[in-house]
């Protein structure tokens, strides 16, 4: 696989291939989380997508120079769902696939939240919710200082929008224009409670971050092509920001945790379920 991944047109079979990684993504992560006994298998399962469209086919960044200059930065803002991230960065080549199974281990470099100092293609540390937008507007307008024409793209869960930072760094982001961000929210609707119309209601969505100045395109977050669409439609809108409401499904191509996805926020599949779960998804 290549190392390099540049923004392209995609064909059908372009879609194809990607819909296979996807699927490898996805019992990646069913695994390591069964065999690590913690973790957070529901919003992992419903970012892969997501996830997947951005390294395979639309963010330019290297393998092979994980610091390059001139690549996109990505932040994972819901940093638990980092089982999701750890297994695109390990099909891209960043570091061995068999280390994936070491998540959560004494010594493993893999923890439960990404850890920019221990993991290749890492660009920030996250975990503390409702963080992530505002390292990204850092950087944001980082590049802009620099005239250098990398983007940065920032995934936020829609639990962690109720931090009253999202809002703070939508704002300033708003208010200086910034074209060369893109935000996603992984809208599966629910968060630890429970559903997030009865916890906290963040909506209407849309119309917050319109308040804010964004751009707002809103997709199916599991339809790869309308994923591809809203990347590259995002970069052709200048003068304000953009962010991609995806509606997504917790625990997607899991049968159990999407029959049930309050109980699938941060409990783990056992051996048995597992298996099942691997088998259905090959």
């Amino acid at each position: 696989m290549s190392t390099l991944i540049k923004t392209a047109n995609s064909s059908t079979t372009d879609i194809y291939k990607l819909k296979d990684i996807t699927k490898k993504v996805r019992i990646n992560i069913v695994k390591m989380l069964s065999e690590a006994g913690s973790g957070h298998p529901g919003g992992s399962l419903s970012a892969t997508d997501l996830l997947v469209g951005l390294y395979f086919c639309k963010m330019k960044h290297d393998a092979s120079d994980p610091k390059c200059a001139d690549r996109d930065r990505f932040i994972l803002s819901k940093g638990h769902a980092c089982p999701a991230l750890y297994s695109v960065l390990a099909e891209s080549g960043y570091f061995d696939v068999d280390e994936l199974m070491g998540l959560r281990k004494f010594g493993s470099n893999l923890q439960g939240h990404p850890d920019m100092k221990r993991v290749n293609g890492v660009d920030i540390s996250s975990g503390s919710l409702g963080q992530g937008l505002s390292v990204g507007l850092g950087m944001a307008l980082a590049g802009v200082v620099d005239k250098k024409n990398y983007r940065v793209y920032v995934m936020m869960g829609d639990g962690e929008i109720q931090e009253g930072q999202i809002w703070e760094a939508a704002m300033a982001i708003g208010h200086y224009k910034l074209d060369n961000i893109c935000a996603i929210l992984d809208n599966n609707g629910y968060q630890i409670d429970g559903p997030i119309d009865q916890i906290m209601s963040p909506y209407p969505i849309v119309d917050k971050w319109k308040a804010f100045g964004w751009n707002v395109l809103e997709i199916d977050g599991h339809d790869m092509e309308a994923i591809l669409d809203a990347y590259d439609e995002a970069k052709t809108v200048k003068g304000k920001p953009t962010i991609i409401i995806a509606k997504t499904l917790k625990g997607k191509g899991v049968g159990l945790m999407e029959a049930d996805p309050s109980s699938w926020h941060g409990s783990v599949p056992s051996k048995e379920q597992a298996s099942e779960a691997v088998s259905n998804l090959n």
